[in-house]
């Protein structure tokens, strides 16, 4: 990571420059922080305090050179990772397709979910969570359809930056304040087998799922056509600002969980308006009233932004699955990736809607169930994006350095170690 950070403080370049080469790194900040953040570290600091501050941090380090693969192979290689699999073995990308295909809509059905949850702070009581739900697939649906990736690059940042700002902030006056737990008050331990179950949980979306790296590589690939001046040196600095980012809130998350709901006997709400009104709630307690509506204007933002980011990463990067299919193993990028963007976006759109309607109100279930699929195949593809930083087409200059490998390879027996304890877990213990 050190060798990454080094590289990306090469060179003296103006903010100004920075802020207009900013734009696929920060969408993957927007993806990450909405179910792993807003709920699971929440729920992580909650429910076992400072406990797990360590491994959120762990998880988050061993998927870094994961995910700046996707940076760092597009610039170098001039292609997608999609591209990339292929060039491993036609299997590969059969294989990458399946399990997109399936995590694409039981993702987007749980950030949808959790998206309604919040804007029914607003409308009240008059809607189910899942008629809201609904309304925004469809809003996500129409800003996509209507063409606005670039709309979308830009605004996303400030609302990132928003939320930053808030969470920061309440963390601050919360840990001015101290925490509410009793002094003799005992938290449980979460290094037990009863507890892997959330564990891996947590980890699957944290700070997102590995596949997310394909979409950061399609969207690099998209920001290169708009700015012919994006370089190398601005898709690491960009990656590693939206990478640390999501990392720092995740840690807040986990920060506002202990301080505020640790040990006060208030138990997380299972369904999504419920669970809405707590998280505001968190807020509030600490920033005052007056910031209620502010923060869930915020919250609401984030999260659409969020169901905005999955739905259009999902749809490119299983369009320039589908495109690849048509064209000789391991060639280059043809450009034609697009083509099947909407209509997959509408497919997911739909099949998402009926997950929902079958989850209902079912916020933490559905999303617990998305995110241990998301760790179950964090393994597959570590493997593959490591392999690809191994490729011909990866100038030696580019690939990745004794550190990285290092930690690569821990992270790859990390994810296979736990995998192993989770199906002891579900088969034997559960």
């Amino acid at each position: 990571m050190a060798q990454a950070i080094s590289e990306t403080k090469a060179g003296s370049r103006s903010l100004g420059h920075y802020m207009q080469v900013l734009g696929p790194g920060i969408l993957g900040a927007a993806a990450a922080i909405g179910g792993s953040h807003l709920v699971a570290s929440t729920q992580a600091g909650a429910i076992y305090g400072w406990q797990l501050v360590g491994l959120i941090l762990l998880v988050n380090v061993l998927k870094y050179p994961f995910f700046q693969i996707g940076a760092r192979y597009t610039m170098a290689a001039d292609e997608t990772l999609i591209q990339g699999y292929d060039r491993i073995g036609r299997g590969y990308l059969y294989l990458f397709s399946v399990l997109n295909v399936v995590a694409s809509v039981i993702s987007t059905a749980g950030v949808a979910m959790l998206c309604g949850s919040i804007l029914g702070l607003f409308i009240g009581d008059s809607l189910t969570v899942t008629q809201l739900s609904m309304i925004v697939l469809t809003g996500s649906l129409i800003f996509l359809l209507t063409g606005h990736y670039k709309t979308l690059d830009k605004v996303t940042k400030w609302i990132i930056v928003g939320l930053a700002i808030a969470t920061i902030a309440a963390v601050c006056l919360a840990l001015n304040k101290g925490g509410v737990a009793p002094a003799d008050f005992i938290s449980p331990s979460p290094w037990n087998l009863a507890s892997v179950g959330f564990l891996v949980a947590l980890m699957g979306w944290m700070p997102a799922p590995i596949e997310l790296s394909t979409w950061n590589s399609v969207w690099l690939r998209q920001k290169k056509a708009l700015n012919k001046n994006l370089d190398y040196q601005d898709a690491l600095v960009d990656f590693n600002v939206g990478y640390f980012t999501s990392t720092l809130l995740a840690l807040a998350f986990v920060a506002l969980g202990a301080l505020v709901l640790h040990g006060s006997g208030i138990s997380l709400a299972s369904s999504g308006i419920g669970f809405a009104h707590q998280l505001v709630d968190v807020y509030a307690s600490v920033m005052g009233e007056w910031s209620r509506w502010l923060i869930a204007s915020i919250a609401f933002l984030c999260m659409f932004s969020t169901t905005v980011t999955v739905l259009d990463g999902y749809s490119r990067a299983i369009s320039e699955c589908f495109v690849q299919f048509s064209q000789p193993q391991g060639s280059g990028p043809t450009g034609t990736g697009s083509r099947f963007t909407y209509p997959l976006m509408i497919a997911m759109g739909i099949i998402s809607a009926f997950i929902i309607m079958f989850f209902k109100g079912a916020l933490l279930a559905m999303l617990e169930f998305a995110m241990i699929s998301a760790f179950i195949s964090a393994l597959v593809f570590a493997w593959l994006n490591y392999r690809l930083m191994h490729l011909s087409v990866v100038p030696e200059r580019h690939r990745l350095g004794l550190g990285m490998r290092v930690l690569s390879w821990l992270g790859i027996l990390f994810f296979a170690g736990f995998n192993l304890l989770f199906g002891y877990w579900y088969l034997l213990v559960k």
